[in-house]
């Protein structure tokens, strides 16, 4: 995809969403359930939308909040459930419209004591501080969001009492559910005026913040950053941790400037993203020109995106790191730092994420735990302490507490980013130095992503491709020496192909919104050999194509 030439520059006025447009959108426009895109899809996290494409409406969020209700009592559900909201302009609305839901079917809410708003670990912190100790009665969540989309989108994602993003059966059955009371007119909905669910018995407040805030030394060693006397950038984006780096400072004693804790919910301190749009990337060069900026400012600088579930990591020595050098940095040193941790607890990677990863976890010793894309995978080893750190290329991540026990079993920008301050403080080193010395002794790696063109037919042909339909013996040169379609660490599948060799991999897999597929490729013999392998996908996924008749 090529990059569009406003990209890294401040929005131009006529770019910015109309926010009163796409709130009355909200309420006015009523989805076609007949239309496959106006009807509630939940993917990876959760169902999204936009209230101007009829995609992300109140009728959406009236649909799905009574199914989560059913779906909570059908499972035995009957804690409290967490709400939880993000700075997006639908967050809002969408908020009230589930509260008046949860109310009016007698499920206890916990929602923030200032109505402010709270990132996806902090949700999932929460339930597992709950749940802690307890075998009934167990506490689950919702988090209004979607992530770092553009600001006009709208997301609604379910945790489950195990605090992570919920799983395939979870989410099918709950988007079916939604579907059927959208098609019935709403009928199944039950529901109370706002005003009535904020006094009712079953709403009480939360002190999201400081129940986090305050357990943050339990993870990252913040002594170490407060006597270090590092200078931190901490960039929220505008987002959901708007009131908690503030916070997280002064608790901590911290040296940290706070970049956009205003929120605008049009986003306009933003920079452009690769595609010439608003988005709160925060592994985007592009989104994060302003903080990239700035990075001689500080020791170490950092931002999350809009629900605080993934990290951009900007050094002095690097500029913005890319996620897959993070992950590796961060596994090496904190294996190496957290005496803590059982000797049994292994490493989780996505299949789509840098081989380094690999190579690291082999020298600690550590068992490699690699799973389809989705931070579902991780839950359960995160949950008992079987995986000390799970991790995926789109930068989200989240690791154990320093005395091996789970913190949250859902991304957690924030500790990825107060992290690099601890690497730093107790190093010497930042992230990226520390990096660099793993490509001395491991190869250095070259990572991208990409996509090709592929249609309805030859996406369905991708999702379902095996290893044993694919002839070729060698991939750019190389021997191949393996290829999976399954998940080698819990036997899911990966809907889609990989394929290694000696000195790199590709893998390929459909897109779930647009005519293309996406081949991510990496090389341990330079740019070139990269180029190489990706031909070479291009054309191993062709033969397949052709071979099924997918023209």
């Amino acid at each position: 995809m090529s990059t569009d030439p406003k990209a890294g520059l401040p929005p131009a006025p006529a770019q910015l969403v109309n926010v009163a447009k796409l709130v009355t959108a909200y309420y006015a426009v009523k989805p076609d359930v007949t239309v496959p895109s106006q009807k509630v899809s939940f993917g990876t996290s959760g169902h999204r939308g936009s209230s101007f494409s009829g995609s992300f409406n109140e009728d959406h969020i009236l649909a799905i909040t009574q199914a989560i209700c059913e779906y909570r009592a059908q499972n035995g559900v009957e804690g409290p459930l967490f709400l939880a909201k993000d700075t997006h302009a639908l967050s809002e609305p969408a908020f009230a419209t589930a509260l008046e839901v949860l109310a009016a079917n007698g499920v206890a809410s916990r929602i923030d004591q200032d109505l402010g708003y709270t990132p996806t670990p902090a949700l999932s912190h929460a339930i597992l501080t709950y749940n802690a100790g307890r075998t009934a009665g167990l506490a689950d969540g919702v988090v209004i969001t979607p992530s770092h989309n553009p600001p006009d989108d709208g997301g609604f994602k379910y945790n489950p009492p195990n605090g992570g993003p919920a799983d395939t059966n979870a989410t099918k059955w709950i988007e079916n559910r939604a579907n059927e009371i959208l098609a019935a007119g709403l009928r199944a909905v039950q529901r109370c005026p706002y005003e009535r669910a904020l006094k009712a018995e079953t709403t009480a407040r939360f002190d999201y913040v400081s129940n986090y805030v305050n357990d943050l030394g339990a993870v990252v060693d913040l002594e170490a950053v407060r006597n270090s006397g590092l200078s931190i950038g901490a960039d929220p984006l505008g987002g959901a941790g708007v009131h908690y780096w503030g916070r997280i400072a002064e608790k901590y004693g911290l040296k940290m400037s706070v970049q956009h804790a205003d929120v605008d919910p049009t986003f306009r301190f933003m920079t452009l993203d690769w595609d010439g749009k608003i988005r709160m990337d925060c592994s985007s060069p592009y989104a994060m020109a302003g903080l990239i900026a700035m990075k001689d400012r500080f020791d170490v600088a950092f931002a999350c995106d809009t629900d605080h579930d993934r990290h951009g990591i900007v050094t002095r020595s690097a500029g913005l790191m890319n996620p897959n050098h993070y992950l590796a940095a961060a596994i090496s040193y904190l294996f190496a730092n957290r005496p803590g941790w059982s000797q049994a607890a292994g490493v989780g990677k996505t299949m789509v994420s840098s081989s380094i990863i690999d190579r690291v976890a082999a020298d600690l010793g550590r068992k490699l735990l690699e799973v389809p894309v989705g931070f579902k995978w991780f839950v359960n080893g995160l949950l008992d302490g079987s995986l000390g750190f799970g991790g995926e290329e789109s930068a989200g991540a989240s690791f154990l507490r320093r005395d091996g026990t789970v913190w949250t079993t859902d991304k957690d920008g924030m500790i990825l980013g107060l992290l690099a301050a601890e690497i730093l403080a107790r190093t010497g080193k930042d992230p990226a130095e520390q990096y660099r010395g793993l490509t001395e002794r491991f190869g250095a790696p070259v990572y991208e992503r990409i996509d090709a063109p592929a249609n309805a037919a030859q996406k369905a042909v991708l999702q379902q491709l095996s290893p044993d339909q694919v002839k070729d013996k060698e991939m750019a040169g190389d021997p191949i020496e393996a290829m999976w379609s399954k998940a080698p660490g819990n036997g899911a599948p990966l809907g889609g192909l990989k394929v290694a060799t000696k000195r790199g991999w590709f893998a390929a897999r459909p897109s779930g919104t647009e005519e293309v597929y996406k081949i991510y490729a990496e090389s341990f013999a330079g740019k070139e050999h990269l180029r190489e392998i990706q031909q070479s996908a291009r054309e191993l996924v062709g033969r397949a194509f052709a071979s099924a008749g997918a023209q």
